[in-house]
């Protein structure tokens, strides 16, 4: 007698949409922009993270470096960054970082950096110093920094302010109920502190979140809420993808459409510089930032 077959539900994985298909540059700036980058053995998040708009930036004049390392001391479920136990900390990062700005004529520099829990300081004197060194080699150049929530220790976040970049970014990553599935230290309502102490202190605060992790619009409407009321000018949108089969699967891939209304939607609570699409990371439009506080 035949055995009866069991339901078995398979889950189907989504299938990667035709807006979110993408051929990065091949172009020769692309490629001597690549050279300049690896004869200085620095880190790019456009380079590291394949940015689909590195193109698009570096054609803008504008560059994300990531400083302190490759190697993250967290390890949260939405990024691709190495975690483990970073190297030392290469006091000539600073000087290399401003000449290859230098090199390459931008007008508008990225700095990230990886969490550095193993330091007392969680990088701020590098940090401090890199921006300061970028000032003076690229006195023309205009600086954002997405920095790092420093577990909240404001001496430290002010010792990055106070190098004077124009713009200090920190993401809040995604809505408050998902922070803790895909976050491993950070928390939302810190990340929320580190914010209002940026805005507190004159220079544009900015922030972002992905989407497609399993938020709903309200709960986005509610970030976007959290974000403007804690003094933030720039907000951005993009679709969160999965970066390899070890990290938090895609839940949804938003569509163009559910980004514009996202947008309308930031503009009507009043933050005034939105990005939101599908390709939209930290450092999309960067350079327009600056402005958000005329």
């Amino acid at each position: 007698m035949a055995k009866k077959r069991k339901n078995i539900k398979m889950k189907i994985k989504a299938r990667k949409p035709d807006w979110l298909k993408i051929q990065l540059p091949n172009t020769s700036d692309y490629k001597w922009m690549n050279q300049v980058i690896r004869d200085n053995k620095l880190h790019t998040i456009c380079t590291s993270g394949k940015c689909p708009n590195a193109a698009e930036c570096w054609g803008a004049g504008t560059a994300t470096f990531m400083i302190l390392g490759d190697i993250c001391t967290r390890a949260c479920k939405f990024c691709n960054v190495k975690t483990g136990k970073p190297l030392a900390v290469d006091v000539k990062e600073p000087f290399r970082i401003a000449r290859s700005i230098q090199i390459m004529k931008l007008k508008h520099a990225v700095i990230t950096s990886v969490d550095r829990d193993d330091l007392e300081d969680g990088g701020a004197d590098i940090w401090q110093q890199t921006i300061l060194k970028v000032k003076e080699m690229n006195p023309e150049t205009t600086q954002e920094v997405l920095i790092p929530d420093f577990n909240g220790l404001h001496h430290l976040i002010k010792k990055v302010i106070d190098a004077g970049p124009e713009v200090v970014s920190h993401n809040l990553e995604t809505v408050r109920r998902i922070t803790p599935l895909v976050r491993t230290r950070a928390k939302y309502d810190l990340s929320l502190e580190v914010l209002k102490y940026i805005a507190q202190n004159g220079v544009v605060a900015k922030t972002g979140i992905m989407v497609g992790l399993g938020e709903t619009e309200e709960e986005v409407i509610e970030t976007m809420q959290d974000a403007f009321n804690a003094g933030v000018k720039v907000f951005t949108i993009g679709q969160y993808l999965q970066p390899s089969k070890e990290h938090m699967e895609v839940s949804e891939y938003v569509t163009p459409e559910q980004f514009a209304r996202y947008e309308q939607l930031s503009l009507e609570i009043g933050l005034k510089f939105v990005e939101s699409g599908p390709m939209v990371r930290s450092s999309y439009h960067a350079e327009k930032h600056i402005n958000a506080l005329k």
